[in-house]
């Protein structure tokens, strides 16, 4: 994959930010590049203002001083340049404006300045780079989501190569970039030149975080697309030894395929889970304790306080039983898109106005941000991709309630595996109390288990 880096000044030249304004006094500023580039207004007004210099034309290196002053974020700096005769879409050798250098720092002030000021946003380089690619691959994700939402850039742009800001983010591992792209609908299975996939470029690079990503959002199809080599994602991590990668996908596609038993029952077992067997497996123990423990009449007459204990029992299976159905019915906490006050879904963009540095809606993790329900989750909340919901305070999806463990429901299952423990531990004792008072003596050669499966068959096998 060629080199994504954009040019810009090497590091043991890069500006120093406003806190650091008394080592700068030692930087010899020249001229209005410099002064530009280091925060310098009093300098660059004197340079403009009293000695005349333009702001229109490069430097030795075909460079502007808008370039610089948007590389570091002077929005002050960068509103003056364009009110004195800087060209807001001014390219240098490679093409680059100074809005694809604003991209690398994610310098968000300074793309409103010139944005507003007739930047084109489209605007692509001699690699077919736009903004959007150099912050996908710089890693700037808030920078990449402001120009989407409020200047509506194209998300899902291929450069010269096909490669879109999704394949960039993938390649350079960016997970939280790779999260906002899923989230803004941005194409998993576009292949580039060479037949790449996102995926293809996270697992080749060893990506792990960035694979993950990728595959909980995607389907099977983006697991067995192969490039013009003929290889999968999976043989690529393989080859290049990334062994967690390959488990990851391996056991990914796995998951996607038909199980046997599933296609036996015409794949509902999936859906459905196993809450019907265990409700009726609860049902036939209890029915089963009462008629072959309490009331079986080849057992000795049961006493009160064994009766008390045996009926308690049968009261706390009956409890489980209200209590499994609860867990299964109930709603576990289903995040839901929010809606206007006329009961329609609110279709403005979620992240235009949010508040990135408020932390009662947003704490500035990127994995808030559900690719699937397209909502922003609270915090500790995840997406279940056998429910297709995401829950709030998720715990597990638990099959044998065929339903998610989350905030709303995570108290009733608390007590029906306690109440279902409870009446296991009680049921046994009294079985086996019932069976050891009804053993006679015992003959010669056999032992007080013999005696059980002889006489009392049927309690043996509750017992068991």
């Amino acid at each position: 994959m060629a080199s994504s880096e954009i040019e810009v000044v090497p590091s043991e030249s890069e500006p120093k930010t406003t806190q650091q304004q008394n080592s700068t006094q030692q930087i010899a500023i020249i001229d209005v590049f410099s002064a530009s580039a280091y925060g310098d207004f009093d300098k660059l007004r004197k340079f403009v203002e009293e000695d005349g210099a333009p702001l229109a034309t490069p430097d030795g290196n075909s460079y502007y001083a808008l370039q610089w002053a948007a590389l570091n974020n002077f929005s002050d700096i960068a509103q003056y340049i364009i009110d004195h005769g800087g060209n807001v879409n001014a390219t240098d050798n490679n093409q680059q404006t100074a809005l694809h250098w604003a991209a690398v720092k994610g310098s968000i002030a300074v793309a409103d300045v010139l944005l507003q000021n007739g930047a084109r946003v489209e605007a692509a380089d001699l690699n077919g780079y736009r903004a959007v690619h150099i912050a996908a691959q710089y890693g700037q994700t808030a920078f990449l989501n402001h120009i989407v939402a409020k200047y509506h850039a194209e998300y899902d742009a291929p450069d010269n190569c096909g490669r879109s800001p999704l394949h960039w983010a993938a390649f350079k591992g960016f997970s939280d970039t790779i999260r906002l792209l899923l989230f803004r609908d941005a194409f998993q299975g576009k292949q580039d030149i060479e037949g790449c996939t996102p995926l293809h470029w996270a697992a080749l690079r060893g990506n792990v975080e960035a694979c993950m990503v990728l595959v909980h959002a995607g389907t099977k199809q983006e697991l067995l697309v192969k490039d013009k080599a003929g290889n999968t994602p999976l043989k690529l991590a393989s080859d290049k030894g990334h062994r967690q990668i390959a488990r990851l996908l391996s056991k990914a596609e796995r998951a996607n395929s038909k199980r046997l038993f599933d296609k036996i029952l015409g794949g509902k077992m999936g859906e459905v889970g196993y809450a019907p067997i265990l409700f009726c497996v609860i049902i036939v123990l209890i029915i089963l304790f009462i008629n072959s423990v309490l009331a079986t009449p080849t057992l000795p007459k049961v006493t009160a306080i064994v009766g008390l204990w045996g009926w308690i029992g049968v009261s706390l299976g009956i409890g489980s039983l209200i209590m499994f159905y609860r867990c299964c019915s109930k709603d576990p906490g289903y995040i839901k898109k929010s809606r206007r006050s006329d009961g329609y879904e609110d279709t403005e963009d979620p992240l235009l106005n949010i508040e990135l540095n408020n932390a009662s809606v947003w704490t500035g993790n990127w994995d808030q941000l559900c690719p699937t329900c397209k909502i922003i989750r609270p915090v500790r909340s995840k997406h279940c991709p056998i429910c297709k919901h995401c829950i709030e305070q998720f715990d597990h999806h638990c099959p044998w309630i065929s339903n998610c463990v989350g905030k709303r429901n995570k108290w009733d299952f608390f007590v029906f595996i306690c109440m279902g423990t409870l009446t296991s531990f009680i049921g046994a004792f009294v079985a086996v109390q019932r069976i050891w008072t009804a053993i006679p003596v015992l003959s010669a050669g056999k032992t007080w288990i013999h005696l059980v499966i002889d006489h009392h068959p049927d309690s043996s096998e509750y017992h068991h």
